[in-house]
C-alpha cells in the first residue's frame, strides 16, 4: 500500500491532467481513503485553538483618547467631565477647521440646552433649548439634531462654540456629513482637518491631545449667560486669566480621558476577543472541539469569552454613554441593531444555557439571551414576509450573511424554549428565513448565492461571494440538524442545501482544492474561510446522511487538504478574506486584503475540522 500511494503522488501531474473524469475520481476516491493526512483534521484545528487560548489576554491596556488628526465621525465636546455639574453655567469651546478646498459643509450638531456657533467670528447657530442632546443610533450610523451649513473657505476657520448648562447636562456633538461614497470606494474625507494646532502658539503637543481648547465656567444666572458677552467672544487671546463669580478662568485642554483597548490588535477587524459575530463564533467552536476531544480548555474557553463580556460591559457603556468612544471594539455591546452585534454574539451564551443546567451566573446569561431574543423577535428590521434585511448600505438591503448571523440563535432559542408553541414559533422563523433569503438571492442557472439584493433594485446583482455563500449554507446545515423532518418546509430546505451544494462543487479549484473569493471568477484569490465553511457543509452532509458519500467525498478531501497546507505547525492560518462590506464592484472582492488569524476564517476552520475527522473515522461504504 505504502508503494502504491508513492507511485499514485509522483504521477499525480499526469492526473491532474485528467480533471473531471470518472477515472479521475476513482483514484482521488482510492487514495483518500489508502492514505490519511498527514496529521489529522482535529489536531490541526486543535493547533488554532491552542494558539488562541495561549495567545488570547481577555484584558484590556491602557491608551489616550486622542482626536482624529481629520473632521470626521462625531465630534464631542464633554464640558460636564471638564468643568462638572449641579449649577447653571457658561463655557466655550475653540477650533480651527482646516480645509484644501471652498466647500459649504453639512455639520450636524446636538447640545443639551443653549448653544450659540460662530464661524469665522459670524454667528451660523443659536437654539435655546432645555433638555438632554439627543443622538440617534442606526445600524452603522448615528445621527444628530440640527444641521448648520457651515460656509468654509479655503485655509483656517476659527470655529467658536458657546455653550450653557442648566445644570444637569453639559455636552456638545458635531458631526461632518460628508457625501456618502459607493460602498467598497474610499471616503473622500482627508481634506478637511479640525485642529487645535492652527490657533496661534499652540504647539504640535497640544494639538495632539485634542481637537478642541476650552475655557469656563462663566455665571449663567437666570439662564441668561447665552446672551451675556463674556471675553472670550472678543477673540482668542492665551495666557490671558479672566475672573468671574470668584473664580479665576482660562483656556485649557478638556479632561483627557484614558481609555481601555484591546491588547495586541491584530488583525484589524479579528483579534479574538472583540464583540462581534466571527468572535463569539469562534468561542462556540471551539467549546463544540472540546466537546470532540474531551478537552475542558477548549470547553472553558466559551466561558471565559463570555464571561469577559459580561464583566466589561458596564465599562463600555460607560466609554460609549460618558466618553462617547465611537471606535471601541466592544462599543456594539450596546444597543446595535443589527444581527452581527445582537443574536450571532449571543451564541455561545445560548449555546452554554442549552448544554450546562446550573453554573455560576446563569441568570446573566439568560437575561442577555432574553434581551436578544426580543430584539430578533420584535425589533429587527425585516422585509413584509418576515425576511431579515439592512438599512445599509442603502435602505431596504437583504444580505445573505444574515442567515449565519441570525437563523443559528432562532434555533438554539427553539431548543431552550419553555414550551411547544415558543419552540415552534422559533423554528418557523428559521425555516421562513431560508425560503426568504432564497427566494431573493440564488441563483438557480449558478446555484449559488448573490452576496446581497437592493430592494429598490432588485435587478442588480451582486457577486456570488465566497464567505457570503459560505454563511447562507452553513446556516442551511444548521436548520437540517434541528427542523423535524415532518416540518412542512423541511423537504424544501433539503432540496436548498443539496442544490446549493452541487453549485458550490463545480467552483472548487480541482488542482489546489481552495474555492477563490469571488467563487466563478478563477482568477480572484484563493480563500481560507470560504473553504473551510464549504468543506464543513459537505463533510456535515456526508456525516448525516444527506449525501452520499462516494460522490461527494473527494471533494471534502480536496477542500481540507488545502485548508492544512494554511495551518501551520503553531497553530497560524493563513489567507483569510478580511472583513467586507457589500459592494456592486467586482473588483472591491478581488482587493479585499488578506490577513493572517482572522476569525472570520478561524471559526469555520474549527468547525470543518471537526466534521471532517468526524466523515474520516466513520467507516466509508455509505
Amino acid at each position: 500500500m505504502h508503494e502504491q500511494n508513492q507511485l499514485m503522488r509522483a504521477a499525480s501531474p499526469f492526473f491532474m491532467k485528467l480533471l473531471g473524469t470518472g477515472f479521475f475520481l476513482f483514484l482521488i476516491t482510492a487514495e483518500a481513503v489508502a492514505q490519511p493526512f498527514e496529521r489529522p483534521p482535529v489536531e490541526a484545528v486543535r493547533a488554532v485553538a491552542d494558539k488562541a487560548i495561549r495567545e488570547t489576554p481577555f484584558a484590556f491596556r491602557a491608551i489616550l483618547q486622542k482626536p482624529s488628526r481629520f473632521f470626521r465621525g462625531l465630534q464631542p465636546i464633554n464640558f460636564e467631565r471638564t468643568f462638572g455639574l449641579g449649577e447653571p453655567g457658561v463655557a466655550y469651546a475653540i477650533s480651527v477647521i482646516n480645509s484644501e478646498r471652498e466647500q459649504v459643509l453639512p455639520l450636524e450638531i446636538s447640545h443639551n440646552d443653549g448653544l450659540k456657533a460662530w464661524l469665522n467670528n459670524e454667528l451660523v447657530y443659536e437654539k435655546q433649548k432645555t433638555g438632554q442632546a439627543l443622538i440617534r443610533e442606526e445600524e452603522r450610523d448615528f445621527f444628530l439634531e440640527d444641521t448648520i451649513w457651515l460656509k468654509v473657505k479655503k485655509g483656517d476657520n476659527t470655529l467658536l462654540l458657546k455653550s450653557e448648562t442648566a445644570g444637569d447636562h453639559w455636552k456638545v456633538f458635531l458631526r461632518p456629513r460628508f457625501p456618502k461614497v459607493p460602498e467598497g470606494q474610499k471616503q473622500d474625507d482627508q481634506w478637511m482637518q479640525l485642529t487645535t494646532g492652527r490657533l496661534p502658539h499652540i504647539t504640535d503637543e497640544v494639538a495632539a491631545l485634542s481637537n478642541w481648547l476650552v475655557i469656563g465656567p462663566f455665571p449663567n444666572d437666570g439662564r441668561r449667560g447665552l446672551e451675556a458677552p463674556y471675553p472670550p467672544e472678543e477673540g482668542f487671546v492665551l495666557g490671558r486669566l479672566y475672573t468671574h463669580a470668584g473664580r479665576q478662568i482660562a483656556w485649557q485642554l478638556p479632561k483627557v480621558e484614558i481609555l481601555a483597548d484591546v491588547i495586541d490588535a491584530d488583525p484589524l477587524w479579528g483579534t479574538l476577543y472583540d464583540w462581534n459575530y466571527h468572535t463569539a463564533g469562534f468561542a462556540w467552536a471551539v467549546r463544540n472541539l472540546g466537546e470532540f476531544t474531551g478537552q475542558q480548555k477548549y470547553i472553558d474557553y466559551l466561558t471565559t469569552y463570555c464571561n469577559f463580556m459580561l464583566d466589561i460591559k458596564p465599562y463600555i457603556g460607560y466609554e460609549k454613554y460618558t466618553l462617547h468612544r465611537e471606535n471601541s471594539r466592544h462599543i456594539h455591546l450596546w444597543n446595535t441593531p443589527l444581527l452581527d452585534f445582537t443574536t450571532a454574539p449571543a451564541l455561545p451564551f445560548i449555546y452554554r444555557l442549552l448544554k450546562e443546567e446550573n453554573f455560576a451566573r446563569r441568570e446573566e446569561y439568560e437575561e442577555l439571551v432574553r434581551a436578544t431574543q426580543e430584539y430578533v423577535m420584535d425589533e429587527q428590521i425585516r422585509m413584509p414576509d418576515g425576511t431579515f434585511t439592512r438599512e445599509t448600505p442603502i435602505k431596504y438591503t437583504t444580505w445573505v450573511d444574515d442567515m449565519f448571523m441570525g437563523i443559528p440563535f432562532l434555533l438554539h432559542s427553539a431548543l431552550i424554549a419553555k414550551d411547544k408553541e415558543e419552540q415552534e414559533r422559533y423554528l418557523d422563523d428559521a425555516a421562513s428565513q431560508v425560503l426568504g433569503f432564497h427566494q431573493r438571492l440564488y441563483s438557480p442557472e449558478m446555484q449559488l448565492y448573490h452576496h446581497a439584493q437592493y430592494s429598490e433594485r432588485p435587478e442588480v446583482k451582486l457577486p456570488y461571494w465566497s464567505r457570503a455563500n459560505g454563511w447562507a449554507i452553513w446556516a442551511v446545515t444548521e436548520v437540517l440538524l434541528y427542523l423535524p423532518e415532518e416540518h412542512s418546509d423541511y423537504q424544501r430546505i433539503m432540496k436548498i442545501y443539496l442544490d446549493h451544494v452541487d453549485g458550490l462543487i463545480q467552483m472548487q479549484d480541482t488542482a489546489s482544492g481552495f474555492y477563490h473569493n469571488v467563487l466563478d471568477h478563477a482568477d480572484s484569490f484563493e480563500e481560507t474561510s470560504g473553504t473551510a465553511i464549504f468543506t464543513m457543509a459537505i463533510a456535515r452532509g456526508i456525516n448525516q446522511g444527506w449525501l452520499i458519500r462516494k460522490k461527494y467525498e473527494p471533494y471534502v478531501l480536496r477542500g481540507w487538504k488545502a485548508l492544512d497546507s494554511v495551518i501551520g505547525a503553531d497553530g497560524t492560518v493563513s489567507r483569510i478574506c478580511m472583513g467586507t462590506m457589500c459592494s456592486e464592484d467586482i473588483g472591491y472582492y478581488y482587493e479585499r486584503p488578506v490577513v493572517r488569524d482572522d476569525s472570520h476564517g478561524l471559526l469555520g476552520l474549527t468547525f470543518a475540522g471537526i466534521e471532517v475527522q468526524k466523515m474520516l473515522d466513520q467507516k466509508p461504504g455509505n
